[in-house]
């Protein structure tokens, strides 16, 4: 079945959690030693700075209520965006996907929170994968009968893991940040790039090895993920290298926007060229399901006909999956 990508939206909340801020807080941190693990200088968050300040974020049932904006309103303002660059009217949308690493509702499914928010009365559900959730939304998708599906599909990957951080923990302050990413896909209608070549693969033993609890704060086997992420981005890449390489065609390479340093060991294993590495963790932090569709977005105008993008995540699960774009009309 030939997926159709129309239209990519982006959303980042307006507070910023810079480095700086990370060394008032006085848990032993400091710019130099944030830049040298994990190469990020700042994040944003749904949070108020004086919420965080305050409080260490210790009760995140605290950080529900305190938050600024909720997934629901990060995806509205992603999929706005999405919506316009896909050139139509939102009532044509026909299905809501969404999927996070922490929901803010188990129940209703947040789609339906989503859906409410765009005053859209159509089937909405979630496809929850942690970090890994919007390519098992395009996976899901490429499994399925084109007929079963109506024109246009939205999928939306908002994500808000300040709310689950503990603001004592440096390990974990200074990764996260907040965002939402939106796409418009079709099965029936062209648009400027084709999805192709959705892998995706599980191994539910390492599940155990990052967990965001249903209430209670994330917590990661930070070395043991890492070493995980970057052998597998590494395959993923070479595979999509192996299917789809073409020598009149740039193959560029978007990565899970966990660290810096991270996507670097990637792209020095795979001989990836800096001009052709397109990431946004520096500035904005690991933002889950939203990280490597954000990158996407931000890049929306620069894409050309002669451009591939293979796309590459890993998540808690553990779970890693990867597709390729393949860009065929001016965007």
């Amino acid at each position: 079945m030939t997926l159709h990508l129309l239209g990519l939206g982006h959303f980042h909340p307006e507070n910023e959690i810079a480095n700086r801020f990370l060394e008032e807080l006085d848990i032993g941190t400091s710019d130099e030693w944030i830049l040298e693990r994990v190469g990020i200088r700042s994040r944003r968050t749904v949070l108020p700075l004086d919420y965080i300040r305050q409080t260490r974020n210790r009760e995140p049932r605290a950080a529900l209520e305190a938050a600024l904006h909720s997934n629901a309103e990060l995806a509205r303002r992603a999929a706005g965006m999405a919506i316009a660059r896909a050139g139509i009217a939102r009532s044509e949308i026909g299905m809501v996907i969404s999927g996070s690493s922490a929901a803010d509702t188990a129940s209703p499914a947040e789609a339906c929170n989503v859906a409410r928010a765009l005053e859209l009365e159509v089937p909405a559900f979630d496809v929850n994968s942690a970090c890994t959730s919007f390519y098992v939304q395009l996976n899901l998708l490429a499994r399925m009968q084109p007929e079963a599906l109506p024109d246009y599909v939205l999928l939306v990957a908002p994500d808000s893991l300040t709310k689950t951080v503990d603001y004592s923990d440096r390990a974990a302050a200074v990764l996260w940040g907040d965002a939402a990413a939106a796409a418009v896909v079709s099965t029936r209608h062209p648009g400027p790039a084709q999805v192709l070549g959705s892998t995706l693969e599980s191994s539910p033993a390492g599940g155990d090895k990052v967990v965001v609890p249903r209430i209670g704060h994330f917590r990661q086997e930070g070395r043991t993920v890492q070493t995980f992420g970057i052998k597998r981005m590494v395959r993923c890449l070479k595979g999509l290298n192996e299917r789809f390489g073409a020598h009149d065609r740039r193959l560029h390479f978007v990565g899970h926007q966990a660290n810096r340093l991270m996507l670097e060991s990637v792209c020095q294993q795979c001989r990836i060229p800096p001009e052709l590495h397109h990431t946004n963790v520096e500035w904005f932090g690991n933002t889950g399901a939203a990280g490597a569709a954000s990158v996407l977005s931000m890049q929306w105008e620069k894409w050309t006909p002669s451009d591939d993008v293979a796309v590459v995540g890993v998540g808690a699960g553990l779970t890693w999956s990867s597709y390729l774009l393949r860009f065929e009309r001016v965007v």
